[in-house]
């Protein structure tokens, strides 16, 4: 059976999307990127550890998989995490303003018996924002628990000028690639209609 660790509701309504059955498993990984780490390495590192340690949760569990995947802003090689607090995010808006940044986002799947990862790489040309742009986005309180300060599928969709890549990936869970992986471990995907969660949260 399919397992999801991961505490985001943007990962789950995503993976629903590709109408799978799937668990929730709820991580917890520290997300600390290393002295010298690339953001790629950084990324791919926190997906196979999100799915390692939702693993470690199923031990015993016939055929069980678990997917880990984590996405994150990059600009001028500094990693963007979730803001702390509502001027750390309008601080991160106004880096991304008028600029093209990359959203790097790594999905593992691993059993008892293999693991295998795909990473999509977008880039997000936002439009010059002005403080009264950055002042209502934070005020809306969008920002806050999101890579970068923003929800491309949400509020912030407007300052997007330009995506090159994957709509789905700077969510939070690329489907193509996804989907490539589960196929690969004969996890069958189709219509978000066909299928959805199983079970519930697990501690």
């Amino acid at each position: 059976m399919l397992h999801l660790a991961s505490q985001s509701p943007r990962r789950r309504e995503l993976l629903a999307r590709l109408g799978v059955g799937f668990g929730i498993i709820d991580v917890e990984v520290p997300e600390q990127r290393a002295p010298g780490e690339p953001p790629g390495d950084y990324v791919r590192r926190v997906a196979r550890e999100k799915a390692g340690a939702g693993l470690l949760e199923v031990v015993g569990v016939p055929d069980a998989v678990v997917l880990g995947a984590d996405t994150e802003v990059v600009l001028d090689d500094e990693v963007f995490g979730k803001p702390r607090d509502a001027a750390d995010a309008a601080a991160m808006l106004r880096r991304l303003s008028g600029r093209t940044h990359m959203v790097i986002s790594a999905v593992s799947l691993v059993s008892a018996a293999r693991e295998a990862q795909a990473v999509c790489i977008s880039r997000v040309s936002f439009a010059p924002l002005d403080e009264r742009d950055i002042a209502a986005y934070v005020a809306s309180g969008e920002p806050m628990g999101r890579a970068g300060a923003y929800a491309i599928q949400g509020g912030a969709e407007r300052f997007v000028q330009r995506l090159e890549g994957s709509f789905s990936g700077v969510m939070g869970l690329p489907l193509h690639e996804t989907a490539n992986l589960l196929h690969g471990f004969g996890i069958a995907t189709g219509f978000a209609g066909a299928a959805g969660t199983t079970g519930g949260v697990r501690d």
